[in-house]
């Protein structure tokens, strides 16, 4: 057979084999035009408008700037979210509203309707899980202690007698509680309502110990006027994963989500958001929180999934 015609041949069964792809690639854009959406995507289509939640003081993962824009790990992972959604939706004039949350409202607040969805600092466990779905996990922690430089407290068996400190509607407070059942320790807890008003609690001597996930404790230890004078200290008790948290049954919304969150952290992108907020220096002092990505985060971001944490 002549060179020609076999070259010729080839070039034909090449611009075949794109034309089929293209028609099929065509023909999926449009399979997905046409899906029709439900839950909150079909809300933001319709209406234009969505509500997240944040928390107003959870350094470095959410909270105000000296503009009182939110800020942080979880807010820079919440707008590339609220990107997807602008695309999948068609809204690119979409509204984006931002609303305060607690650790006590925010699940009633999610439900209500009143936000959208969340990432800030919920541990995906499965008690929350029969309220909400959450999302591919973006952080893990332990549950540790902050104490005042040269306190005898070094870990949770020091704590026999003490007052501590948690945040109200926490993990945290649920664990330390049932540990002074289960031990016997005689503590004084307090519950505070928010992260800073457990720190004030522990700085003016009202608590002796606060407990809260370790990356939080940096994140209060950072905002103190000499972050040297605060340890992290104690074994951890529990590990827990966070996750954004979406309406139960929104199936739509939690699987752009866990395809988004899953696309940053498998690309790398979400370990240079992890080295902005936790190895480089942040507002509002500049400080730097010196907080090593750990060896669960790693596995993690190279696996993506949604589960609690173990």
């Amino acid at each position: 057979m002549d060179h020609r015609l076999k070259a010729g041949s080839r070039t034909a069964a090449i611009r075949g084999g794109v034309a089929l792809f293209a028609l099929a690639a065509a023909m999926a854009t449009a399979w997905a035009a046409e899906t029709p959406l439900t839950g909150t995507l079909k809300k933001v289509k319709d209406d234009g408008v969505l509500v997240v939640g944040f928390r107003d003081a959870s350094i470095p993962f959410s909270y105000y700037d000296v503009n009182q824009h939110p800020i942080g790990y979880s807010i820079d992972l919440a707008n590339l979210v609220i990107d997807r959604i602008r695309q999948d939706t068609g809204r690119a004039d979409l509204n984006v509203r931002w609303i305060p949350i607690t650790s006590q409202n925010r699940i009633s607040l999610l439900q209500n309707g009143t936000i959208d969805f969340e990432c800030t600092t919920t541990t995906n466990n499965e008690s929350r899980a029969k309220q909400v779905d959450f999302t591919n996990n973006f952080f893990e922690i332990g549950t540790r202690l902050m104490v005042k430089k040269g306190s005898p407290i070094r870990d949770f068996t020091d704590l026999k007698g003490q007052t501590v400190v948690v945040g109200a509607g926490t993990t945290s407070d649920k664990i330390i509680r049932s540990l002074n059942a289960d031990k016997q320790m005689d503590m004084n807890i307090i519950s505070a309502k928010d992260h800073s008003e457990s720190f004030l609690t522990l700085s003016t001597g009202r608590a002796k110990a606060m407990m809260m996930d370790d990356a939080l404790l940096a994140g209060e230890r950072a905002k103190t006027k000499d972050p040297a004078e605060w340890v992290i200290t104690g074994t951890p008790q529990s590990f827990e994963a966070y996750g954004c948290m979406v309406r139960k049954g929104d199936a739509q919304l939690k699987a752009l989500m866990d395809e988004t969150i899953a696309k940053l952290e498998t690309s790398g992108k979400m370990s240079t958001i992890y080295h902005k907020w936790f190895m480089s220096p942040i507002p509002p002092k500049g400080l730097n929180l010196d907080f090593p990505m750990s060896d669960t985060m790693k596995k993690l971001f190279a696996h993506p999934n949604d589960k609690p944490a173990a």
